[in-house]
């Protein structure tokens, strides 16, 4: 069993903007991790406290074959100064411990792992960090 990190950030707190970044971020885990659904054993999704459109694991359940992986939402506990509209997940999975692992980093979340920059290779894992405009 291997965990995979992640995180984005929205621009505001609607539906449409939350909907978008939830996307974005599980197509790059998919993508990036060559990750299947049926891989995976639960997903903890949480969002900081200015963060109340939709769930993002509502918006996980309408992937193809997402709705049988065991899924949970939690408020992430607020600190001053910490990153606003963020969203992060942790995700338990079926995966070889040969195959590396890339955790997913978007947009301002990119500035929650500075040390994990694109150019840092790492021997067990590799995060993905981009940011965008």
């Amino acid at each position: 069993m291997r965990a995979i990190r992640g995180a984005t950030t929205v621009a505001d707190n609607s539906v449409e903007a939350i909907r978008e970044a939830v996307t974005e971020l599980l197509d790059e885990l998919e993508q990036r991790n060559e990750l299947q659904p049926t891989e995976m054993i639960s997903v903890t999704f949480s969002v900081t406290r200015d963060l109340d459109a939709i769930f993002p694991a509502a918006i996980a359940r309408s992937r193809p074959l997402w709705d049988s992986v065991a899924m949970l939402d939690v408020q992430q506990m607020h600190v001053e100064g910490s990153l606003p509209r963020c969203i992060r997940f942790l995700i338990h999975a079926y995966l070889p411990t040969s195959a590396s692992i890339h955790h997913i980093y978007l947009r301002q979340a990119a500035k929650l792992r500075p040390d994990w920059g694109l150019s840092q290779t790492l021997q067990t894992s590799q995060p993905i960090i981009k940011t965008k405009a």
